[in-house]
């Protein structure tokens, strides 16, 4: 298995540093609104990787972070008058329903910001024992040129980097040792949240963070670290910086970053009208649509999105849901019987496109190859599976469709639709239940749409349902 190493700028042979083992951080995102489809790519591309890994028989230990503080979050509390963590509460809930939705798996561990603030604080406070940072006026800055190798990601020289730093508003930023230095620990402002440190009562900076999470929850090295390319600097070649220092060691093995994504062939800002959130783009698609759509793409690749690509990408996906309904309807009636000598003579094929699609995987991820290999066996399946087809074969055809699919995240198995007059039928019955105070009744009906897949919200409107 191959991989594109940011950091050496070349693909490299994948070798774990505990053999069947693969501990992988994931920068999460700032969660202050809904995740945009921005946010969608890195989180659909790096489950997909995690997936295959697993596919290919790794344990994976899989940590994305949510940052639940930041200025935005406070700049929207101080917007809506509720506390920042009310606002950060709410949009990790809704951001964990549009990743749900996407198919992304849970990650092994999710870590807060917020709770790990000791460790963030032991943290700078060994990289000041040992002379990489220093503390101004409750400020604490990371000194740059005392880490030789800073710019090892991004490939910058430390003599071109005065500027491209994100910005972050301190007290003191005139008392930095030098331009480059960044913030580690900044002092609160009026109405922030804020903790208490042996600096001053203030809040981490951005950067620190990941660092501090990946050593907890995966050690001191790890073997990938992913994020998008907006990430390289000067995020994750600080943390390189902030993790290295302090630790001593490698931070991470291989480094691997997702391009942009595109509106209509410009980039996305509100300021253009073109923003949009998952959550808007799941009102007109199913998000199975946006997931396939972003891999259609190889990772590396710019991606541009735009309802025609989108249509595109629905019709593609219906073509597979498609075969894989006709193997389900052929199952029901196929010959109970084991493969016969012309379906074994059609194996080496079907082996054939299988490792076409394993080897597009493991030559850093290319889903836009694997997919088409997909599509191969699809029109293979359309073309050699029939009426006159054995169990055994139409079963194999089936388990290879879906289970290359799954490991894509792509959800190609549709359960059988029920009813909506049905659903509707049984939740006027239940409300006709509620109403004569049959309560026994009503839990019983709302007990069977459970078993049928439908989830109930009662609302001042009435009564809303969706499918699980």
């Amino acid at each position: 298995m191959k991989i594109y190493n940011t950091l050496t700028k070349r693909k490299e042979d994948f070798v774990p540093l505990e053999e069947g083992k693969v501990k992988m951080y994931v920068c999460g995102p700032t969660v202050y609104n809904f995740i945009h489809i921005g946010n969608a790519r890195p989180m659909i591309v790096f489950d997909t990787v995690r997936r295959y890994m697993e596919y290919k028989g790794y344990e994976v230990n899989y940590v994305s972070n949510f940052t639940d503080v930041d200025d935005k979050i406070i700049a929207k509390a101080i917007e809506e008058g509720v506390p920042a963590e009310e606002i950060s509460e709410r949009y990790i809930k809704e951001c964990k329903k549009d990743m749900a939705d996407m198919n992304v798996k849970p990650a092994t561990t999710h870590p807060l910001a917020t709770q790990e603030i000791d460790g963030m604080i032991d943290m700078i406070q060994t990289l000041i024992d040992k002379g990489f940072a220093y503390a101004v006026n409750g400020t604490v800055y990371f000194r740059v040129k005392n880490f030789s190798e800073y710019g090892k990601l991004s490939h910058k020289n430390l003599d071109d980097l005065q500027s491209g730093f994100r910005s972050i508003q301190v007290s003191g930023e005139d008392q930095k040792e030098d331009p480059l230095d960044f913030v580690l620990w900044k002092p609160k402002k009026e109405g922030e949240p804020y903790w208490v440190s042996p600096w001053s009562e203030g809040r981490p900076g951005w950067h620190i963070e990941c660092s501090v999470m990946s050593k907890k929850y995966l050690g001191e090295e790890i073997d990938i670290h992913a994020g998008g390319e907006d990430l390289v600097f000067p995020h994750h070649e600080n943390e390189i910086a902030q993790s290295e220092c302090c630790n001593g060691k490698i931070f991470a093995k291989y480094w691997m970053h997702n391009a942009f994504l595109n509106i209509d062939n410009r980039k996305m800002s509100k300021s253009l009208g073109n923003f949009f959130t998952v959550r808007e783009i799941g009102e007109k698609y199913d998000l199975q649509v946006l997931r396939f759509f972003m891999l259609n793409a190889h990772y590396r690749s710019p991606l541009n999105f735009s309802a025609e690509l989108m249509e595109a990408s629905k019709n593609a996906l219906d073509r597979i849901v498609t075969c894989v309904d006709q193997l389900k309807h052929l199952l029901e009636n196929a010959r109970d019987e084991e493969l016969t000598e012309a379906e074994k003579a059609q194996l080496p094929e079907i082996e054939g496109l299988v490792k076409k699609y394993e080897e597009s995987m493991e030559d850093d991820f290319n889903t836009a190859d694997a997919i088409a290999a997909v599509f191969e066996l699809v029109k293979f399946t359309n073309t050699q599976a029939g009426s006159g087809s054995t169990k055994a074969f139409v079963k194999l055809l089936f388990d290879k469709i879906t289970g290359l699919c799954d490991v894509l995240g792509l959800i190609v198995n549709k359960k059988e639709e029920v009813l909506d007059s049905v659903v509707e039928g049984l939740i006027e019955e239940r409300q006709a239940a509620r109403k004569a105070k049959d309560f026994a009744r009503a839990d019983e009906i709302r007990d069977q749409l459970a078993s049928m897949g439908i989830i109930l919200k009662d609302t001042r409107e009435g009564v809303q349902w969706k499918r699980a």
